[in-house]
């Protein structure tokens, strides 16, 4: 008896143990130099109120968080793309992806501060 209900103790918890999907990213393909691109996306998210806990120049790579409610997380990544640099934003809040849609705002911005927005 006691075995039987350590086995359906342990099914119990294996059905709690679902891993959350990865963030969807947002990606912009750029003509600008991919330096230039990051250098931009860490100056925007510091403005936008985000603390850098993690950048690295080489890999093209940057995390942030948001110093105030509701705490969401960004991270950015920076390729080169033939001539110019390809951007990926992914977010979340709580370890839960955000949809990719949200990161719309922070792009544009981008695109305007490289002088690349559409007129």
């Amino acid at each position: 008896m006691r075995g039987l209900a350590m086995a359906l103790l342990l099914v119990a918890l294996a059905g709690c143990a679902t891993t959350m999907p990865p963030p969807e990213p947002r990606e912009l393909t750029l003509a600008a130099a991919p330096e230039a691109t990051l250098q931009e996306i860490v100056g925007l998210l510091m403005e936008e109120g985000y603390v850098i806990r993690h950048a690295d120049a080489e890999l093209g790579r940057v995390e942030a968080v948001l110093a105030r409610w509701p705490g969401y997380r960004v991270r950015a990544e920076v390729a080169s793309a033939g001539q110019g640099a390809r951007a990926s934003l992914t977010a979340t809040r709580g370890g839960r992806p955000l949809p990719p849609h949200l990161l719309d705002p922070l792009l544009a911005e981008l695109q305007r501060r490289l002088g690349l927005a559409p007129r």
